[in-house]
């Protein structure tokens, strides 16, 4: 995992020392965060517009924005949905996914990977206040992780800040170093800045400030990374649309602005003096003076007379906008190229197209969806291991750690495609339960409840089929008996 190489922790380091360089590595990170939340939310100035632009429309579109920045992480998002946790034997953790939907993880996770597409990075904290294991996920700003230096993935050190206006807040959580066992830290400062000191405010006089890590040698302190290269920092997806998103910002205002001035067919009146009017003196009826009469009053009353000899209209032709709607046109299609979205997202050209082609057009996507899949989910995974300690239950948590995260299918399907398939995996000898499975939005819970129906089902017609066959097979001496003395009773 990439560690930055400013404010490098040492092991003799103290919490202040650590809260202060990992402080310090967030507040770096800050700028990029809120230019993308800003590119994210549609809150981006113009940036390619001249200066004399700006001055002549005069913040006119300052809050514009044709914003595709949006339109992109959502719509990788949308593929990215948990459905299950399996342990190592491959079968579900039902104690996990109680877990998950208890502490509503199964819905705000969508909003922790949507930060991590946006911003690079979200974060989760697991922890286990009350006796119960707790998962609460943390915006890019408000956390950040520390690795071993050498490792990609084991963490070192975790810092999570809040404030509440007046004060800001520290949490440290810090593996064994050396011969210290694993801590957590509580601090405190002003706002604005100061030094750190231990928490007072909002603990309960039972609670302690500094104590032992609950959680062992775990950092329990998770990052959520958008992952894109070996030795690089998670990235953005909105990081290659910014500079063609403010190309057609741009040209949306200069568009806009040429169809107020030359969208119409301009005339000019040649060989005439400017139109006057007399000023005449109400006392006496003399013309004292002449003043200009205002162009606009023509267009209004759409009236001109041409009373001067030799006078003509001449017509300039209407600009052509086309020109801007193509090269708009073309940069959308570069932010589809670069960020693999399917075209009927961005231009909304496909429709009525056939099932194959639409599946042909959505393979990038889709591709992309399985790849960020496989690195959440290991993530995620890290989570819920993490909420199994802290239920203290290692033997769960060891099977989880060699298990997978569960996805819905990362490609749209019609209920008619998902029912060939299934019938068409049956037919090769694919169990019922692993074809249940498959089933978009089919949650774990159900597939025992059809599993169960099932058996019953199944036992209740061989019940039924016992009792039809024991009335027609072979009967005991005694029975025949009964059928003998019933036919005499009844002759």
């Amino acid at each position: 995992m990439y560690t930055d190489t400013e404010n490098r922790l040492a092991d003799t380091d103290g919490p202040e020392t650590m809260i202060r360089k990992l402080r310090a590595r967030l507040d770096k990170r800050e700028t990029k965060v809120r230019e993308y939340d800003s590119l994210y939310e549609g809150e981006r100035p113009l940036k390619y517009a001249s200066p004399e632009f700006s001055e002549q429309t005069g913040g006119l579109f300052d809050d514009f924005s044709d914003n595709w920045c949006k339109t992109v992480p959502d719509t990788l998002r949308e593929r990215l949905a948990v459905v299950d946790f399996e342990g190592e034997d491959g079968t579900s953790d039902q104690e996990a996914m109680k877990a998950w939907r208890r502490t509503r993880a199964d819905v705000e996770v969508g909003l922790a990977i949507l930060d991590a597409l946006v911003v690079a990075r979200s974060h989760a904290l697991v922890w286990n206040p009350g006796g119960q294991s707790d998962i609460t996920f943390i915006p890019a700003g408000q956390a950040i992780v520390d690795y071993v230096p050498g490792s990609r993935g084991v963490r070192r050190a975790g810092l999570r800040v809040w404030s509440d206006g007046s004060h800001e807040f520290a949490t440290l959580f810090v593996r064994a170093l050396g011969a210290q066992p694993p801590m957590v830290y509580r601090r405190q400062r002003t706002v604005g800045g100061g030094e750190w000191v231990t928490r007072t405010i909002g603990l309960r006089r039972s609670e302690q400030v500094d104590m032992a890590n609950p959680m062992g040698d775990e950092v329990p302190l998770v990052e959520i990374a958008n992952r894109a290269r070996l030795h690089g920092k998670p990235q953005s997806e909105i990081a290659p649309v910014a500079p063609l998103q403010d190309g057609v910002n741009t040209l949306w205002a200069h568009l806009f602005t040429a169809a107020d001035f030359a969208a119409l067919p301009q005339r000019v009146v040649l060989g005439m003096d400017r139109p006057v009017k007399d000023i005449i003196d109400p006392e006496t009826g003399d013309i004292v003076d002449v003043e200009d009469i205002p162009l606009g009053q023509y267009s209004k009353d759409r009236l001109l007379w041409l009373s001067k000899v030799g006078a003509g209209i001449g017509q300039f032709s209407a600009a052509d906008l086309n020109a801007y709607l193509q090269v708009i046109s073309q940069c959308v299609r570069h932010i589809a190229a670069q960020t693999r979205t399917p075209p009927q997202y961005l231009l909304g050209e496909m429709a009525n197209i056939a099932a194959d082609a639409l599946e042909s057009a959505e393979s990038g996507l889709v591709a992309k969806a399985m790849d960020k899949q496989l690195h959440f989910g290991a993530d995620l995974r890290e989570i819920m291991r993490l909420e199994a300690l802290a239920a203290g239950d290692p033997a769960r948590a060891a099977s989880l750690s060699m298990g997978r995260t569960v996805w819905r299918d990362a490609q749209f399907r019609s209920v008619a495609q998902y029912a060939d398939a299934l019938t068409k995996y049956k037919a090769i000898g694919v169990p019922d339960e692993a074809l249940w499975r498959m089933i978009p939005g089919v949650r774990p819970e159900q597939v025992e409840e059809w599993r169960r129906l099932r058996d019953e089902q199944a036992a209740a017609a061989a019940q039924a089929a016992a009792s039809a066959f024991s009335s027609f097979g072979p009967k005991e001496p005694g029975d025949e008996a009964e059928d003998e003395d019933g036919g005499e009773a009844a002759a």
